[in-house]
């Protein structure tokens, strides 16, 4: 017997043909489920969102605050909302995993930080890359900006350029608070590899525009 129950719609105004699966078991209380409640809200959602990419991302972000207290939502997040096509999607999903490290705590969430950097697929790294930015305006990452250096610079060699651009950018996200520490990891760099260099070059950006070097 399945978890979820997925449900779908099509919108033909929409260009990539969007289709929204929920869980709404994991959105109600045990004590509250089977008295209409999750239907009640899905129906809410749809009356009062325009698209249904509108009504899509709003079920992501749930999935979200869902997550620290039920496992499946985070996995959901994983392994199906990664998938989908749309790049709004993608952006949402990078919202909905910050919102469930920060509700989790950073510190704890670390485990799940690597794990999802180590996906081989690129929506799902990029979640964690992107979603945390910028790093070190969150407390623990402010504390420890060496551990946010180290997770991002591990993926200066991915094999998905849109996961090494955003890495990129984060690293130059943290230059602008902690220059000496990405100039002394960016140090370390082979950058005779051409995916490193592209790595090197985003976030070597801001320290070379201020002259930081000088």
């Amino acid at each position: 017997m399945p978890v979820f129950q997925i449900l779908r719609r099509k919108e033909e105004k929409e260009s990539d043909g969007y289709y929204f699966g929920t869980i709404t078991e994991l959105l109600v209380l045990p004590e509250y489920q089977k008295h209409g409640v999750g239907s009640k809200l899905l129906q809410l959602a749809k009356d009062h969102t325009p698209t249904i990419l509108w009504f899509s991302t709003i079920g992501v972000l749930l999935y979200g605050y869902a997550s620290p207290m039920r496992p499946a939502a985070l996995e959901f997040l994983r392994e199906t909302v990664s998938t989908h096509p749309s790049w709004k999607v993608q952006e949402v999903l990078a919202m909905a995993f910050d919102i469930y490290c920060f509700a989790n705590g950073y510190k704890n969430s670390l485990p799940t930080i690597e794990e999802w950097l180590r996906d081989s697929r690129p929506n799902v790294g990029r979640a964690v890359s992107e979603g945390l930015r910028i790093w070190t305006n969150r407390d623990y990452f402010r504390e420890n900006p060496q551990i946010a250096i180290s997770f991002l610079s591990n993926l200066k060699a991915d094999h998905s350029e849109y996961v090494r651009k955003s890495a990129g950018n984060a690293l130059r996200d943290i230059s602008k608070k902690f220059p000496e520490l990405i100039k002394e990891e960016l140090a370390a760099w082979d950058i005779s590899d051409k995916k490193v260099a592209q790595v090197y070059k985003l976030a070597y950006r801001y320290i070379a525009e201020k002259s930081i070097d000088r």
